[in-house]
């Protein structure tokens, strides 16, 4: 618990003046991060990040978790009207790869590379383009994932008798599960009271619970993932916490499901 105590603040001290600071420093670490997230879901699949279709993929994943404004650019250099079609490009050159390397790299490890890319690239991208909004919406999704999880956890543990999915994560509990949409929600309220941001009380009390379900979910998704691979934790680089992903899994679910409800908008 000291060591865990001990990387948070580190950590918290660390990364806090990014987010403040926000713009291109703030852009940079993310897609630092994203880069650390991608190779940890690689190394559980046993797949190098300095391989060929590694570096092809770490491609990929860097196109799409730069800001629009920098996709913009990197479409109109390549004369292309979208992005994806850049993506599609390195789509192509993986699959190609199978063929050169005789399925020594098989289709599935290549549809891996690229459904990895996509989810942690997203996440963190529009992770950078809420930051770009607005410092406010930052703070509010933070929160209420911290929230969530911390309400999850206490509650669960005081409260907690039912599981949630003991297949996967046998710890949670479905009274953890609620209790962390509810203290999510409590600290949404204190928030708005103190600096209103959101345009009507039903829509952040609606929003945060959407955002605290999906949140866990991606937290169900990441330790379905690590138990399929047989591993403990993502990685090892934040000692207590594990890895990246251990500690990103319910923003890269929450913060583009915000932005498709069109609530930074």
């Amino acid at each position: 618990m000291k060591q865990r105590i001990i990387t948070g603040v580190i950590a918290a001290a660390l990364f806090i003046p990014f987010v403040i600071y926000g713009g291109t420093p703030f852009a940079i670490l993310m897609s630092i991060i994203a880069i650390i997230g991608f190779y940890e879901l690689l190394k559980m699949k046993g797949i190098s990040i300095a391989s060929v279709p590694g570096i092809i993929g770490t491609l990929a994943l860097l196109v799409l978790v730069v800001p629009n404004d920098w996709s913009l650019n990197i479409a109109e250099f390549f004369q292309y009207d979208s992005i994806l079609m850049i993506v599609y490009g390195i789509a192509i050159l993986l699959l190609i790869y199978i063929v050169l390397v005789k399925n020594k790299m098989t289709f599935d490890e290549i549809g891996f590379i690229l459904l990895g890319a996509l989810y942690v690239g997203l996440g963190f991208h529009y992770f950078i383009e809420t930051r770009f909004i607005g410092l406010e919406y930052v703070v509010f999704v933070l929160l209420v994932v911290w929230t969530t999880d911390s309400g999850a956890y206490f509650v669960g543990r005081k409260l907690g008798k039912n599981k949630l999915w003991p297949e996967i994560s046998p710890k949670k509990t479905v009274e953890g599960f609620i209790g962390g949409i509810v203290i999510a929600v409590i600290f949404a309220i204190a928030m708005q009271l103190i600096y209103p941001f959101a345009s009507s009380w039903l829509q952040l009390i609606v929003v945060t619970i959407i955002a605290s379900i999906i949140g866990q979910m991606g937290d169900l998704v990441e330790s379905a993932i690590k138990r399929h691979y047989g591993v403990k934790d993502s990685g090892n680089i934040l000692p207590g916490h594990g890895g990246i992903l251990d500690r990103f899994d319910s923003l890269l679910f929450a913060v583009p499901l915000l932005h498709f409800l069109h609530f930074f908008s």
